[in-house]
């Protein structure tokens, strides 16, 4: 019967990512509209979290191609396979006159080995999160022969459903609603081909939100930390970039899995990826990365690094 589940649950991300490269194949093939918008690959691209950015860590850049007097959506369904997880995300932002986003992002994380160990085979960790970005300062592109960068400060409301785990983060004392507050500082440099972008995040969430926000037991910190984010972006030809993301990620649970006599059985590390995006118009983008997730509840993956492939399919207008 282990054995039974293994298989199937081996094959429900092979099925995801076949899914996943239709979805990319029928974005390429759509026709580029009219020469209108935002350079390529100069909005970003969708994070995980449904913000314009990176795979993994928003940008001050407002989604979707609309500029300024305009209005503009994007849409992204994005997957990551690692050696004992996976995680599918989905979702839609809306831009307004270059200054404003407003996003929504749904994440199902497959549990793996992880759920089986916990007698909960086929568990799967479903996450909600509502976003806002506003530009408050500079312009990535028309300030891009200065030193000006383009920043933004955003929010994400995050709740996590309720599963079989719920009572597993009761008794750590963690919550299942959170509220990410951030501020992006995207600096574009057109001539050389190069964005640079510093994300600074206050944040209670644990394992991006999907092991719930903070931490009691044992006199774990459950307040918020600041965790800072960077990217590096560097453009091979005009729809055409690779680049390196590092998000460090807050290690609430440790003491409260300490307290529950797990050791350093619910460690936490920082995220990193090594991505390139290709355009093949301006209004579809397509991501591949490879991710190191660090421990992910070491305790029941025997303490192996969570590392695997990210893809993304992104459509904008």
């Amino acid at each position: 019967m282990n054995h039974l589940t293994e298989t199937r649950r081996r094959q429900a991300p092979s099925t995801t990512l076949l899914a996943l490269a239709a979805t990319a194949a029928l974005l390429a093939a759509v026709p580029a509209q009219a020469d209108t918008g935002k350079l390529l690959l100069t909005g970003g691209v969708s994070t995980v979290e449904g913000a314009a950015g990176g795979g993994i860590s928003p940008w001050a850049v407002i989604g979707s191609q609309a500029t300024e007097g305009e209005k503009g959506v994007s849409a992204y369904l994005s997957r990551v396979e690692t050696r004992d997880h996976g995680l599918t995300a989905a979702g839609v932002a809306v831009g307004f006159n270059d200054r404003l986003e407003l996003s929504f992002g749904h994440q199902d994380f497959d549990t793996g080995i992880t759920g089986t160990l916990l007698g909960l085979p086929g568990l799967h960790l479903k996450q909600d999160i509502l976003g806002a970005k506003l530009r408050v300062a500079g312009d990535a592109v028309l300030d891009s022969d200065s030193l000006m960068p383009q920043i933004a400060v955003g929010v994400q409301a995050k709740r996590l459903r309720s599963s079989g785990l719920d009572g597993t983060l009761d008794a750590l004392g963690a919550q299942r609603d959170g509220v990410d507050l951030y501020v992006s500082a995207t600096k574009l440099f057109l001539a050389q081909g190069v964005l640079v972008n510093g994300t600074l995040r206050a944040t209670q969430a644990n394992q991006n939100g999907l092991l719930g926000f903070g931490a009691r037991l044992g006199g774990a910190d459950n307040g918020y930390q600041l965790m800072p984010e960077l990217s590096v972006a560097y453009l091979l030809s005009k729809n055409v970039a690779v680049g390196f993301e590092y998000r460090a990620m807050p290690n609430k649970l440790q003491r409260a899995g300490a307290a529950a006599g797990l050791g350093d059985g619910l460690r936490a590390d920082d995220w990193k990826d090594i991505f390139i995006a290709w355009a093949p118009s301006k209004n579809v983008s397509l991501t591949a990365a490879y991710v190191d997730l660090g421990r992910i509840v070491p305790a029941t993956t025997g303490n192996k690094k969570q590392t695997g492939v990210y893809l993304s399919a992104q459509i904008a207008f």
